[in-house]
């Protein structure tokens, strides 16, 4: 049974037809399938069983596909026709104060369990949504907690809480405990709440046992004023930035894309799209039509955020902690939110659910999660102007339509904006988006010209700091270059001497550099450097090896210490490139259980391994950054700062691969 959809502008596919679509065993399965609804409960019921004298609570922290063997996937992908292989979901569940891993068996409609491990390292999984309501719950609950609100004069009502993971700083295993920080807000008078932190409070929650252990009142500090601090068009007075008048987008035939299940074909692309309660989107099996070669051709594998490491630089008492893992302590699937239509992503777009498991393994609907629509902004895709020939001007244009796949996930006070984005030509730009709100410190100062001392940030407003910090995130692509077995090759820019022959003194040519070793891959480029993955064992028509190159996006060198303990952990920004062999189990660089661990498990100890990646399968691994120094410009709100890369491809096609493309 193969279902299609042909998408429309504005339009949601309907959750029963998306039920059908990622549940019904047939024929069209794709391997990458997210887990549908049904299969969620089927899976996690059959994990319940194996705890029926559990004496606490049982928590779901992962719920997800266990990816198949890659051999088998690409054997689907080659003949789609062929029965659907075994579905098998991996999940982490806590109990008994432990963390379980499952995988479970999908056979026949039915759940049976394949494997059960205790994880026994350092780390714990993804703090669950429900968790950490209840660590906000039992703190706002806690009379002590109460009475100190009341000494600051503060209504307890208009109090909000937030819970901070607090990373590790060289405690022993047996001493690291499932903690978390919750830190408050005031809401009187402001829903920006980040940039009125009630500071010199805090309690400590453990996760296990959902008790409140430690309250800290350490002083009583001035509350920042809640004026000029409201974003929300709908309380905001004149004057207003001056309006533009309406653009709109219009597809009067609709999208030219066509969904199957959660398979797409555009233009000439066609990819899997699935979507991760870690990670968010994922690409998989991306394949393009060459029309010379007339058939698909490898790109892809898989491609998907590894981890985002967000370190703030005040190491004071209250904020030394604050040093963030977002994907593996939050979860940047299951923290997405609804997208808005027509704000949110344009009037073409069309809207997806996705589902995840709550803490108590019930199916959670995530509306809207993610977008897909076509983009033209008035690019160009290709052009030339002739003029030299007598007689004749000659002017030929192609316009640039891509395809965008967007998902915004909002992690505490950061609301990220992700997006994948397919272009003809074959290029591949991700890109990261920044926005939301600064996290405010609160200080006595009311002007630049009183500091004195080091505050670890820029004085944005009256009485608050806005704290330096970094954003670093890591992609994880396994890229198949036209088949499995690729290479990866630094192509370093040189200056050269010329002979003398000529009034020319130098020039430049490129000197390759084919790299054998992990170790040998790791980059943080300082010179010219072209980065290739290419296919060794395919050639153009004129010899050349076909490939990919990266297009590195911003590069922010780290600037804490190698022995400090966030960087230890956060070591997967020591380099901007990694490569690996392909290695299924191996997908975070940040480690499989990020929060509290000791970073023993990085993409750093990953390549210590220092295995063999020529001509192999391999994965990149490319790590961009951003070093955030705030300013009163993005105060109380700020402008989106973007920042993203590219895949391009290089002698991947015997000629422009989009030269027959039609003018529109």
């Amino acid at each position: 049974m193969t279902l299609i959809l042909m998408a429309m502008p504005i339009f949601k596919i309907p959750i029963l037809l998306l039920f059908l679509l990622t549940s019904i065993p047939s024929i069209s399965s794709h391997p990458f399938d997210p887990l549908s609804p049904l299969e969620i409960q089927i899976v996690t019921s059959t994990v319940k069983s194996k705890f029926t004298n559990i004496a606490q609570r049982l928590t779901f922290h992962y719920v997800g596909i266990e990816d198949p063997n890659k051999p088998a996937v690409l054997s689907w992908v080659a003949n789609p026709r062929s029965p659907p292989l075994p579905r098998q979901a991996f999940v982490v569940v806590r109990a008994n104060k432990q963390t379980h891993e499952f995988i479970v068996s999908l056979a026949n409609g039915k759940g049976s369990i394949v494997s059960e491990h205790v994880y026994q390292g350092n780390g714990y999984p993804t703090l669950t949504l429900e968790e950490q309501e209840e660590a906000i719950e039992v703190s706002l609950k806690h009379q002590p907690f109460i009475s100190s609100i009341e000494k600051r004069g503060l209504n307890i009502s208009d109090v909000v809480g937030s819970v901070f993971s607090i990373g590790w700083f060289g405690e022993a295993q047996s001493e690291t405990k499932r903690i978390v920080k919750v830190l408050f807000f005031y809401k009187e008078s402001t829903v920006n709440v980040w940039l009125r932190p009630i500071e010199g409070i805090e309690t400590t929650v453990d996760l296990d046992d959902m008790v409140l252990t430690e309250l800290k009142d350490i002083h009583v500090s001035v509350m920042p004023s809640s004026e000029g601090t409201e974003y929300q068009a709908s309380t905001m007075r004149p004057p207003f930035v001056a309006e533009t008048k309406p653009i709109l987008v219009n597809q009067p035939h609709g999208p030219s894309f066509v969904v199957r299940g959660h398979t797409v074909s555009w233009a000439n692309w066609d990819f899997h799209l699935s979507f991760d309660m870690r990670v968010g989107v994922v690409i998989s099996t991306a394949s393009i039509y060459d029309i010379d070669q007339q058939k698909n051709r490898q790109v892809l594998y898989r491609g998907q955020i590894s981890e985002l490491f967000v370190p703030y630089q005040d190491p004071t008492e209250e904020w030394y902690y604050r040093t963030f893992m977002d994907a593996g302590e939050f979860g940047m699937g299951s923290s997405a939110v609804a997208l808005e239509p027509h704000h949110d992503c344009p009037s073409n777009a069309v809207f997806f659910d996705a589902f995840h498991a709550g803490q108590d393994g019930t199916p959670v609907k995530l509306e809207n999660a993610y977008c897909m629509f076509e983009k033209y902004a008035g690019d160009i895709a290709w052009r030339h102007t002739e003029a030299v020939i007598p007689g004749k001007l000659i002017r030929e244009v192609r316009r640039e339509v891509s395809l965008v796949i967007r998902t915004i996930t909002v992690i505490g006070n950061y609301d990220y904006i992700l997006d994948w984005e397919l272009k003809k030509c074959g290029t591949i730009k991700l890109s990261v988006s920044l926005t939301g709100i600064m996290e405010g410190k609160t200080t006595t100062y009311k002007h630049e010209s009183e500091v004195k001392e080091e505050i670890y940030g820029l004085l944005v407003a009256p009485n608050t700091i806005g704290i330096n910090h970094d954003h670093f995130i890591t992609y994880y692509l396994d890229l198949d270059i036209d088949g499995q077995e690729n290479s990866f090759h630094k192509l370093k820019l040189k200056s050269f001497k010329t002979d003398g022959s000529t009034p020319r003194k130098s020039y430049w040519s490129v000197v390759s550099e084919e790299v054998k070793k992990e170790l040998d891959a790791r980059l943080r480029p300082t010179e010219p450097v072209e980065l290739h993955i290419v296919n060794p064992n395919k050639k153009t028509a004129v010899g050349n090896k076909v490939g990919y190159r990266l297009i590195p996006g911003p590069m922010a060198i780290p600037l804490l210490s190698e022995d400090d303990y966030p960087q230890i952990r956060g070591s997967l920004c020591d380099y901007d490139i990694w490569v690996t062999p392909f290695n299924k189990s191996e997908k975070w660089a940040g480690g499989m259980y990020v929060d509290r661990g000791h970073g023993d498990k990085t993409i750093t100890h990953i390549t210590q391994q220092n295995r063999d990646i020529n001509n192999k399968d391999i994965v990149l691994w490319h790590t961009i950054g951003f070093h955030h120094h705030p300013s009163q410009d993005e105060f109380p709100i700020m402008p989106t700062l973007t920042g993203g890369f590219e895949l391009r491809p290089t002698n991947f096609f015997d000629r422009n691969p989009i030269l027959k493309m039609r003018s529109p």
